[in-house]
Formats: structure tokens, sequence, C-alpha cells
């Protein structure tokens, strides 16, 4: 017996995962800089900020009310709580603590991803909008905690293509969408193509190339 997930079922569940994930990510990242040490509320303020940031961006641009994150507080409690986690969790995570951080990071951009385009979709916008508005989802909130660590987005340098799985993520969703897939199966699609883009990329240490006009060092 098939389940048929309703479409805002579907954005739901992928939306808080990526929530989830993405304030996972944050917190680790913060208790493990090196350059500030940061408080709780440090701590906190970067899980929600990784965590809320790039739905809220999205959420304005749609310009369809207030962001989702501010009519729901349970995206508020969920990045808090998965925040309040990682505290916890990351004084026993020891050696893997680089590898949860990454693990959580990986799957928030797939989520993230297809959160974005759904969302977008919903509000009735063409394809090429919702590509943009995935992609802005997807790096929103890290690009705005690695500002407000004091350093450059991640996403704007030479490393693993975070950007481009975020691209191919939503690419993947949206090909199930013009094939007539159910929106479950487009979810689970574009969310694995960009999770499986991250691990090959890191296990065949595939990099962007870095632009530099002929003569620099």
């Amino acid at each position: 017996m098939s389940i048929d997930l309703h479409p805002i079922t579907v954005f739901s569940f992928v939306e808080f995962s990526g929530v989830a994930a993405g304030a996972l990510a944050g917190a680790l990242e913060a208790r493990r800089n090196r350059t500030y040490h940061y408080d709780l509320i440090g701590v906190l303020g970067l899980a929600v900020i990784t965590a809320l940031g790039g739905g809220i961006a999205r959420d304005m641009l749609i310009q369809k009310g207030p962001p989702l994150a501010f009519l729901d507080a349970r995206y508020l409690l969920a990045a808090l709580g998965c925040g309040s986690f990682a505290l916890f969790f990351s004084p026993r995570a020891g050696r893997g603590m680089d590898r949860f951080i990454w693990w959580a990071d990986a799957a928030s951009l797939g989520l993230f991803s297809v959160a974005g385009v759904s969302r977008a979709l919903n509000a009735n916008l063409t394809m090429l909008p919702a590509l943009i508005l995935g992609l802005i989802t997807a790096v929103g909130g890290g690009s705005l905690r690695d500002v407000f660590m004091g350093r450059s987005p991640r996403v704007f340098e030479h490393g693993e293509p975070y950007a481009i799985a975020a691209l191919l993520a939503v690419l993947a969703f949206l090909g199930g969408e013009s094939l007539g897939w159910e929106r479950s199966a487009s979810t689970a699609a574009g969310v694995l193509a960009g999770l499986i883009l991250k691990i090959l990329s890191h296990r065949f240490r595939w990099t962007t190339s870095t632009v530099r006009f002929r003569g620099e060092e």
C-alpha cells in the first residue's frame, strides 16, 4: 500500500530536517573555532543563523507574507534544541567532531536545496526563480554564519563543490518534477543527488579551481 504524501507535508519534513542538520553544524563549528571564544549565546546564535538564515532570505524574496520561521515557533525551537544538543554532544565527540560537522553540513545542503525550490514552486514561481531560491536557501545560512564568524563565506572559495552540489540537488528535484514524479520522489532524488556529490567529492578530493588572471601568484 503506497502512501501519497501531500507536498506541504514533504516540504515540512525536509525543511525541519535541514533546520536540525544546519543547527548542529553551526553550533559545532562555533564550538571548535580557535580564533574566537564563543559563549553560550554565541554558539546558539550561530546555530540559529545557520539553520534559519537561508530560509528567511528565501521567504523575504518570495514576499508571500512573513518568513515561515517567524510564523511557526517550531523552527526556532528545532534550531535551539539541536544547537543545545550540539553543546552537550561536542565535548564527547573528540576526534569525530570534524566528521560529524561534515556530515551535518552535507545533509543540510541537499535538504535546504530541495526545501527552497519546493517552497518557491508552492508559491507558483517558475523553474528559474525556483532554482535560484533553492540555491539561496542552501547556502544562505552557512554564508551568514561565516560572515558572523569573521571570514569569507566558504561557498565563494576554492574547495569542495558546495554550491555545485546544491545546484545538482535543485536540478535533480526539478527534473523529477518535469517528468511528473510524485513530490516525495522528486524530493528524494534531489536530496540524494546533492549528498552523493558531496560524498564523492570528499572521497576523491574533487575541488573547484581558483580563478586568477594570468601572471598572478
